[in-house]
């Protein structure tokens, strides 16, 4: 049996917009992505841990582009000083953001991270957290992507959770993945 990790005190929610949980441009298996989100974003909550919503601003015409429908966040955000939104413009959560700020005076070490894109937002987000000295934990459940389209002559079609695993693969051994999202433990950071 493999050991529960150690409680985490932030989670960081990384684009959980309308665009890529609803209508066309939906993930695979959104559903199953908000059921999982929405069980974390809860149990950060009853904790008292820092939840932080990262919300991308994607250029003019683009699903997510700021302002529009589908660049709204999905979940409900809490307001209050354990919980927050910080808007970014590139993949990596914490570039030309206040996001190491805010999770340093809060006094977080380690953090959840859940949400999409796996390959790209997720992905760029716990690296740079782990570059930065922060435990990581990743549950697999968690987060998603698109399927990868066939490259002529170089692969056929990626299917999404594959995807999603290699991304996982790609952060190496520091990172902690754990199989389910109710195996992540949150415990107070003392901001609520």
């Amino acid at each position: 049996m493999t050991a529960l990790p150690a409680p985490v005190q932030a989670l960081l929610v990384i684009d959980v917009q309308s665009a890529f949980v609803t209508g066309k441009h939906a993930v695979p298996d959104a559903p199953r992505l908000l059921d999982r989100v929405t069980d974390l974003v809860a149990g950060a909550r009853e904790a008292g841990a820092l939840v932080v919503h990262l919300q991308n601003d994607g250029p003019a015409g683009a699903p997510d582009e700021p302002h529009t429908p589908g660049w709204e966040l999905h979940l409900p955000v809490r307001p209050g000083p354990a919980e927050s939104v910080i808007r970014k413009e590139e993949d990596d959560g914490f570039e030309g953001t206040s996001l190491e700020d805010e999770l340093t005076a809060a006094g977080v070490r380690a953090v959840a991270v859940c949400g999409m894109l796996s390959e790209m937002c997720v992905l760029a987000t716990a690296r740079r957290a782990l570059e930065l000295d922060f435990r990581v934990v990743l549950p697999h459940d968690a987060h998603a992507t698109y399927d990868i389209p066939a490259a002529p002559g170089i692969s056929e079609p990626v299917p999404a959770a594959m995807a999603s695993r290699v991304a996982e693969w790609a952060l190496g051994d520091e990172v902690e993945i754990v199989a389910r999202a109710e195996d992540v433990i949150f415990t107070n950071t003392g901001t609520a």
